[in-house]
């Protein structure tokens, strides 16, 4: 029995760092649809690595951080109509997906393990990757928080003072990107926005510090994730779904309860 909650449970753990971190710029810089552009197109490598036989996790990741690349460029320099060069960017990247998924003989279990995510099914591939993650993700946060800050309220003020924020912007959807690609196997890239999404919302609400954000945020998900796993197990139901299931009935109730702020 240990051995089977073990991976979700680190899982869990790892992912909520991640959403606590990455979900909290996400909320402020109102980048999840780049972020819903970046684990859909990702679908790409996916189908690229399936076809070839390459690395999956390998492969998606390359792709995921030359999406984000594209995706920085792009609505840096066209911020007016960035939602139409995103929705393109998010339908090609599913589209070569597709592709390569119909080239390849046979029937792919693991292409619909990667749509809709199996948080037990996850590999230990998966968690040493998610420390790595987690790690830089730390490491970044640590060194250029008052950069990413910056940028994140106010760019002008941010170009005013001399700071290079296309490469600060650039390297936070880098992170971004990496912090799907860890996500994609244990929620599946159609989830995994809403994972990242709920969890900040919330402590939003809650919080007036942005550094008392990310902690509540990380604290969230990993109730959301451990309940949902608790849910799973006693109901026989899909663990994934749980999570996002719970998230989402705290989302609302917040909506319903909270004070405005």
């Amino acid at each position: 029995m240990y051995e089977l909650i073990q991976n979700p449970i680190l899982s869990s753990i790892f992912l909520s760092i991640a959403i606590g971190i990455i979900g909290s710029f996400m909320l402020i810089n109102r980048s999840s649809f780049i972020a819903a552009a970046i684990a859909h197109g990702s679908y790409g490598g996916i189908g690229i690595a399936v076809y070839f036989g390459f690395s999956l996790l390998f492969t998606t990741t390359l792709f995921a951080l030359f999406l984000a690349l594209i995706l920085a460029y792009i609505t840096y320099r066209n911020k007016h109509r960035s939602d139409t060069l995103i929705g393109v960017i998010w339908a090609v990247g599913m589209s070569i997906g597709i592709i390569f998924s119909d080239l390849t003989p046979g029937y792919q279990a693991d292409m619909m393990s990667f749509l809709f995510g199996d948080i037990l099914m996850v590999p230990m591939e998966d968690i040493y990757f998610m420390i790595c993650v987690d790690l830089l993700l730390l490491l970044s946060v640590i060194l250029f928080y008052n950069r990413f800050l910056t940028i994140s309220y106010d760019m002008d003020f941010a170009l005013l003072n001399g700071l290079n924020v296309k490469a600060i912007y650039a390297y936070l959807l880098v992170l971004m990107a990496l912090t799907i690609v860890m996500s994609i196997r244990s929620v599946g890239l159609i989830l995994v926005i809403a994972l990242f999404s709920i969890p900040p919302f919330i402590a939003e609400k809650f919080t007036t510090d942005f550094k008392t954000m990310m902690i509540g945020s990380a604290f969230l998900a990993l109730v959301f994730s451990l309940a949902g796993l608790w849910i799973s197990f006693a109901f026989d139901i899909s663990a994934t779904a749980s999570i996002i299931l719970t998230a989402a009935f705290a989302f609302f109730m917040t909506i319903l309860l909270s004070p405005h702020r």
